[in-house]
């Protein structure tokens, strides 16, 4: 019988570690979680959806993720095997980039970071809309009403920030809170008579007083209140950081505490606050973060809800972080 040639076991060897090599690169791929991110050049306060997956291995579950972006608390929901669903909020005045940051925690102990850094276009000067009105509105306030914004703008915030000490409340997908026409986008420009004074930060839909106003969703009344600038508000706190304001009512149909319903009657359409005339400004945050309200209704029922939304959990046994 002739002998193997001298190199042949080299050549195996060699051969074997690279399978090896490779079997173990593509199961340390598919055991190292992934945050993704869409969409990828977001407008300025767009809400973003993020994917993160991460595959458990046996015996050592993840037990915790802990994540944010520009300042907020990520919450994410179940959505599959080895899958979770979030949302986050991109600041109006943000520049350049954002970074979102997420530790996934084992069983074990070990742990994942993850770092995403979401890019954020150029934004062009919004576009305007010349408005004729009294000068009253265009005068400069007194010292007593610019303390009171200030401080009606920094409850607004704090209802935000509140809204992530709760789950998410909402088992469907985010409506309107009126079929009309929408007259002012999110992001537009405002010119009074002729100067260019703000960014509008909401959307306005067209409504004659007292005309009805809906819930956009399931979650409970966070204030019922009268503001300077937005007169009578109705602030809905959905849970997982999500706020949603509606603003100039006539009427206020819910108190503080009330759990209300996806299109439930909340108010009336008016006129009250500093507006010209009688309309709906709808409004929403993700904790402290004012987003377009219409990135809530683009979400659809089946990305961050469902028939029995679930935060994430950690599995039963499993030591909690303090």
């Amino acid at each position: 019988m002739r002998p193997f040639p001298e190199n042949i076991f080299l050549k195996i060897s060699v051969t074997s570690a690279i399978a090896l090599s490779a079997l173990l690169s593509s199961a340390l791929a598919a055991q190292t979680p992934r945050l993704t991110i869409s969409p990828t050049l977001p407008a300025p306060g767009a809400i973003v959806r993020m994917t993160l997956d991460a595959t458990a291995t046996p015996g050592d579950s993840i037990v915790a993720i802990d994540a944010s972006m520009a300042g907020e608390p990520l919450h994410f929901i179940a959505a599959g095997a080895g899958s979770w669903h979030a949302i986050g909020g991109v600041p109006v005045d943000a520049k350049d980039s954002l970074v979102a940051r997420a530790v996934v925690e084992r069983l074990s102990g070990e742990s994942d970071t993850l770092r995403v850094v979401l890019m954020l276009p150029r934004v062009e000067a919004p576009s305007s809309r010349p408005l004729v009105v009294d000068s009253r509105f265009t005068r400069p306030l007194d010292a007593a009403t610019t303390a009171r914004i200030e401080r009606e703008n920094m409850l607004a915030q704090e209802i935000g920030r509140h809204a992530h000490a709760s789950p998410a409340m909402w088992t469907k997908a985010f409506r309107r809170p009126r079929a009309s026409v929408i007259t002012s986008l999110f992001g537009s420009g405002r010119l009074f008579n002729s100067k260019l004074t703000s960014r509008h930060l909401g959307v306005d839909f067209r409504g004659a007083t007292g005309a009805p106003v809906l819930a956009a969703n399931r979650g409970v009344v966070a204030l019922a209140d009268n503001f300077f600038l937005a007169g009578n508000v109705v602030y809905i706190d959905h849970g997982a950081g999500v706020v949603t304001g509606y603003f100039h009512l006539s009427r206020t149909l819910v108190a503080k505490g009330d759990t209300v319903g996806r299109g439930q009657k909340i108010g009336l359409v008016g006129s009250s606050g500093r507006v010209t005339g009688p309309h709906l400004h709808w409004n929403a945050r993700y904790g402290a973060i004012t987003v377009d309200p219409l990135d809530l209704v683009k979400l659809g029922g089946d990305w961050y809800s469902g028939p029995s939304p679930r935060l994430f959990q950690p599995p039963s046994g499993a030591p909690r972080r303090k």
